[in-house]
Protein backbone atom coordinates (compact mmCIF):
# COMPACT_ATOMS: atom_id res chain seq x y z
CA UNK A 1 0.00 0.00 0.00
CA UNK A 2 1.36 3.55 -0.96
CA UNK A 3 1.54 6.82 1.01
CA UNK A 4 -1.59 7.73 -0.75
CA UNK A 5 -3.48 4.90 -0.18
CA UNK A 6 -2.44 4.87 3.92
CA UNK A 7 -3.10 8.60 4.01
CA UNK A 8 -6.90 7.89 2.15
CA UNK A 9 -7.56 4.68 4.48
CA UNK A 10 -6.73 6.67 7.48
CA UNK A 11 -8.92 9.95 6.61
CA UNK A 12 -11.35 7.47 6.12
CA UNK A 13 -11.30 5.68 8.78
CA UNK A 14 -11.37 8.94 11.04
CA UNK A 15 -14.39 9.85 8.81
CA UNK A 16 -15.95 7.03 9.61
CA UNK A 17 -15.17 7.36 13.50
CA UNK A 18 -17.20 10.96 13.68
CA UNK A 19 -20.30 9.71 11.20
CA UNK A 20 -21.22 6.19 12.72
CA UNK A 21 -22.84 8.36 16.09
CA UNK A 22 -24.25 10.79 13.85
CA UNK A 23 -25.80 7.77 11.21
CA UNK A 24 -26.85 6.03 14.19
CA UNK A 25 -28.59 8.75 15.75
CA UNK A 26 -30.33 9.53 12.55
CA UNK A 27 -31.23 6.20 11.50
CA UNK A 28 -32.87 5.64 14.91
CA UNK A 29 -34.76 9.15 14.48
CA UNK A 30 -35.88 8.08 11.22
CA UNK A 31 -37.03 4.35 12.75
CA UNK A 32 -39.08 6.57 14.86
CA UNK A 33 -40.19 8.64 12.45
CA UNK A 34 -41.75 5.19 10.93
CA UNK A 35 -43.30 4.34 13.91
CA UNK A 36 -44.94 7.17 14.29
CA UNK A 37 -46.42 7.32 10.57
CA UNK A 38 -47.69 4.19 11.34
CA UNK A 39 -49.43 4.63 14.34
CA UNK A 40 -50.72 8.08 13.47
CA UNK A 41 -52.26 5.90 10.13
CA UNK A 42 -53.85 4.06 12.30
CA UNK A 43 -55.54 6.17 14.48
CA UNK A 44 -57.09 7.40 11.05
CA UNK A 45 -58.14 4.08 10.23
CA UNK A 46 -59.92 3.70 13.49
CA UNK A 47 -61.53 6.98 13.76
CA UNK A 48 -64.93 5.88 13.75
CA UNK A 49 -64.09 2.62 15.58
CA UNK A 50 -66.08 3.06 18.39
CA UNK A 51 -64.21 2.97 21.61
CA UNK A 52 -60.66 3.46 19.52
CA UNK A 53 -58.69 4.99 22.03
CA UNK A 54 -55.71 7.23 19.83
CA UNK A 55 -52.26 6.15 20.42
CA UNK A 56 -49.17 7.87 20.24
CA UNK A 57 -44.73 7.62 21.08
CA UNK A 58 -43.43 9.73 23.58
CA UNK A 59 -40.36 11.16 21.24
CA UNK A 60 -38.40 12.38 23.11
CA UNK A 61 -38.25 9.59 25.56
CA UNK A 62 -38.22 7.44 23.08
CA UNK A 63 -35.02 8.84 21.24
CA UNK A 64 -33.30 9.33 24.29
CA UNK A 65 -34.05 5.18 24.95
CA UNK A 66 -31.30 4.19 22.48
CA UNK A 67 -31.58 0.56 22.76
CA UNK A 68 -32.97 -0.25 18.95
CA UNK A 69 -36.13 -1.58 20.90
CA UNK A 70 -39.81 -0.82 18.82
CA UNK A 71 -40.96 2.17 20.33
CA UNK A 72 -43.85 1.83 22.75
CA UNK A 73 -47.29 3.25 21.80
CA UNK A 74 -49.23 5.09 24.53
CA UNK A 75 -52.96 6.12 24.61
CA UNK A 76 -52.77 9.41 24.32
CA UNK A 77 -54.71 11.49 27.53
CA UNK A 78 -56.53 14.84 27.20
CA UNK A 79 -58.25 14.23 24.09
CA UNK A 80 -62.22 14.71 23.68
CA UNK A 81 -63.56 11.82 24.08
CA UNK A 82 -66.99 10.91 21.49
CA UNK A 83 -70.28 9.49 22.72
CA UNK A 84 -69.14 6.08 21.26
CA UNK A 85 -65.85 6.26 23.21
CA UNK A 86 -64.06 7.28 20.86
CA UNK A 87 -61.39 10.18 21.02
CA UNK A 88 -59.54 10.42 17.41
CA UNK A 89 -59.04 14.19 16.78
CA UNK A 90 -58.36 14.24 12.47
CA UNK A 91 -57.41 17.57 12.94
CA UNK A 92 -54.54 16.40 15.43
CA UNK A 93 -53.78 13.49 13.37
CA UNK A 94 -53.27 15.98 9.85
CA UNK A 95 -50.83 18.26 12.13
CA UNK A 96 -48.69 15.22 13.20
CA UNK A 97 -48.56 13.85 10.02
CA UNK A 98 -47.28 16.95 8.11
CA UNK A 99 -44.63 17.79 10.79
CA UNK A 100 -43.76 14.18 10.90
CA UNK A 101 -43.50 14.97 7.09
CA UNK A 102 -40.96 17.71 7.64
CA UNK A 103 -38.91 16.20 10.25
CA UNK A 104 -38.48 12.91 8.37
CA UNK A 105 -37.58 15.62 5.08
CA UNK A 106 -34.57 17.33 6.90
CA UNK A 107 -33.39 14.02 8.80
CA UNK A 108 -33.07 12.57 5.18
CA UNK A 109 -31.15 15.82 4.22
CA UNK A 110 -29.34 15.24 7.33
CA UNK A 111 -28.38 11.86 6.01
CA UNK A 112 -27.44 12.76 2.32
CA UNK A 113 -25.39 15.35 3.68
CA UNK A 114 -23.60 12.80 5.51
CA UNK A 115 -23.51 11.09 2.61
CA UNK A 116 -21.88 13.54 0.53
CA UNK A 117 -19.39 14.47 3.07
CA UNK A 118 -18.21 10.64 2.56
CA UNK A 119 -18.11 11.06 -0.74
CA UNK A 120 -16.59 13.90 -1.21
CA UNK A 121 -13.64 12.76 1.20
CA UNK A 122 -13.14 9.62 -1.20
CA UNK A 123 -12.78 11.86 -4.18
CA UNK A 124 -10.35 13.88 -2.43
CA UNK A 125 -8.41 10.77 -1.58
CA UNK A 126 -8.37 9.64 -5.17
CA UNK A 127 -7.47 12.87 -6.14
CA UNK A 128 -4.39 13.20 -4.28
Amino acid sequence: MNLKHLKLALGLQSLRGMLDPIAGQLERYLDLLSSRQKLVASNIANADTPGYHTRDIDFQEEFRRAGGFAPEAQEVGGLAMKTDGNNVSLDREARLLSENALRFNVASQLLRSQIRAVRSAIQEGKNE
